[in-house]
């Protein structure tokens, strides 16, 4: 029995470009993601610039692999039904340079939407780019033979479910409206 999950490795191209206005006063220049490819072989895996001027710098970072996983076919079946299925990335700023600015780094990259909310849950950095046709009909493979959608239940009305305190207890409820003062009727300034 195989272990091995179907995979690709795919080449990430991150920019950074020079942002122009008002805002370049707090930040000088931004990362986005250029580009996800299938990786070929003179992409190499080793991070390279492919070309730096004073207003931009491209960088390439080859042999990411790309996973599919039996449980989270959802969130690849999430992805793959909707108008534009895509590419997510998360990616990181480390080590500073001589300008004191960041490198952009790919940490990750994925097909499923749950992992795409999961990073962002954490507050990571993730941008997405479409995916080519023929990924997502590799996706779509993967999705037919290991999801499987759940049919909807009817809901049953909240009526109908049984009362409970907020320790998980059985509750009543009772219609009866409890005396209010005592029998004698002085604890609540009673009329004389």
């Amino acid at each position: 029995m195989s272990t091995q999950r179907p995979s690709i490795e795919v080449a990430v191209t991150l920019r950074r470009e020079r942002i122009e206005g008002p805002m370049a006063r707090w930040q000088p220049f931004r990362w986005v993601l250029a580009d996800v490819a299938l990786q070929q072989t003179g992409f190499g895996t080793e991070p390279r610039i492919l070309y730096k001027n004073g207003s931009e710098e491209c960088w390439l970072y080859g042999g990411l692999r790309v996973e599919l996983f039996k449980d989270d076919a959802e969130g690849y079946y999430l992805n793959a039904t909707t108008s534009a299925p895509c590419w997510f990335v998360l990616w990181r700023l480390v080590e500073g340079d001589a300008e004191g600015a960041g490198r952009a780094v790919p940490v990750a990259v994925s097909l499923s939407y749950h992992d795409a909310g999961r990073w962002l849950d954490a507050q990571e950095t993730v941008e997405q780019l479409p995916a080519p046709r023929a990924v997502v009909e590799w996706m779509q493979d993967f999705i037919a033979l290991h999801f499987v959608i759940e049919p909807k239940r009817r809901q049953r009305p909240e009526s109908f479910k049984a009362l409970t305190d907020r320790f998980g207890h059985p509750a009543s409820v009772s219609t009866d409206k409890p005396a209010r003062g005592g029998s004698q009727g002085g604890g609540q300034g009673g009329r004389g």
